[in-house]
């Protein structure tokens, strides 16, 4: 009865992961080809670069200036300086004598009813200068001085909202950028495809751009100023529809950020990511469980059914059949990283497929329960 009842549960999850590899994260990996359009870039209006930055003197210093070889006729630089205690005040005011096209917006402090970030990213975006905003970290480097036009481009000249792009991080040695970098890109796979599919449900403010008109007419994060995080993530979720947004895939349409150098930082992080997420949409909270459940109970099954099983032949089946996802997962994986970043492979996919399990259900589980969140 117990073997019926696993069988039945592995017969099950693997082919939800089937679909999910195949289809849904396929239409990322297998089926989504770049139009490459022969017509100019007719609209260029003015674009403002929004950053939330909170003591990031070291950053600003990096990113000001790369900020400024972007080759995009009419944009601003506007940085909001959210209390910070560091230089920051004071390196923006000597950067400003340089770089004509970088403003500042000082917050020196956040009323009680609403959370940090999205207070200071409100005040910078009433005074931006444009109505299309691209928002980015003060840790974010674009990869290209193409970045404006790549990413602002489905609002400008298509008539969309929202625009999401790729934030990607520095690559280094070790087993923890490893994991960061798995991660991300399962990410991204995950948010491409469901935007590709017309069911997007999140985006990354690392490279986010929509439209200030559309974020005022909704009044700012209205609905959502109690919940720390999710400044970019569940205003997505909240407005992104199937007619009103767009992804960006391209190599000059990226940004790479700094990633975290200790377990406990990448902890901290993902636990705020993880309790922004359980509040998302019901729907959009199926989406993603849906597959993570299928996940778990893929491995618990075939490792229960291996254990219980005394016959070689339903062993031999088991096993095959992990190691045909095994090299599903490889092929989807690698594909979806080919098209977002134009290059790159990762080997060691089964290998993360379990680190990603574990990572999934522990810190998730944390983050999910957590209420000890905050903004630097």
């Amino acid at each position: 009865m117990i073997i019926n009842i696993l069988w039945l549960i592995f017969g099950a999850a693997t082919s939800i992961q089937t679909i999910y590899l195949c289809f849904i994260y396929g239409r990322l990996s297998f089926f989504y080809h770049r139009k490459e359009s022969n017509n100019t870039d007719i609209n260029q209006e003015g674009v403002s670069i929004i950053i939330a930055a909170r003591n990031e003197e070291e950053n600003l210093k990096k990113l000001i200036p790369e900020l400024s070889k972007q080759k995009y006729p009419k944009f601003e630089i506007l940085v909001i300086n959210d209390r910070s205690f560091d230089n920051t005040r004071f390196l923006l005011e000597g950067l400003m004598s340089q770089y004509p096209g970088l403003r500042t917006v000082t917050v020196d402090y956040t009323p009680d009813h609403v959370t940090p970030k999205k207070y200071a990213l409100t005040l910078g975006i009433k005074v931006a200068k444009y109505d299309v905003l691209l928002l980015t970290d003060a840790d974010c480097i674009p990869v290209s001085e193409n970045w404006i036009s790549q990413m602002t481009k489905p609002i400008r000249n298509e008539n969309k909202i929202f625009a999401l792009g790729y934030g990607g991080y520095e690559k280094a040695k070790g087993f923890l950028n490893a994991l960061i970098q798995y991660e991300t890109w399962f990410t991204a796979i995950q948010y491409f495809s469901f935007a590709l599919w017309k069911a997007p449900f999140m985006g990354v403010g690392r490279n986010l751009a929509y439209r200030r008109g559309f974020f005022m007419e909704k009044k700012a994060f209205k609905g959502l100023w109690q919940i720390l995080g999710g400044d970019d993530d569940l205003f997505v979720n909240k407005y992104a529809k199937r007619n009103n947004t767009a992804v960006v895939i391209h190599p000059e349409s990226i940004t790479i950020s700094t990633p975290k150098k200790t377990f406990k930082e990448y902890y901290i992080q993902k636990k705020r990511h993880f309790q922004t997420g359980k509040h998302y949409r019901a729907a959009d909270k199926i989406k993603i469980g849906l597959y993570a459940i299928s996940h778990l109970f893929f491995w618990v099954s075939a490792i229960a059914l291996m254990s219980i099983t005394q016959k070689w032949e339903p062993i031999a089946a088991i096993v095959s059949i992990i190691v045909i996802r095994a090299l599903l997962q490889f092929s989807t994986i690698n594909s979806a990283i080919k098209k977002i970043e134009g290059h790159g492979k990762v080997f060691w996919t089964m290998f993360f497929d379990l680190m990603y399990l574990s990572y999934f259900w522990i810190i998730g589980a944390k983050g999910y329960l957590s209420k000890t969140v905050r903004w630097k």
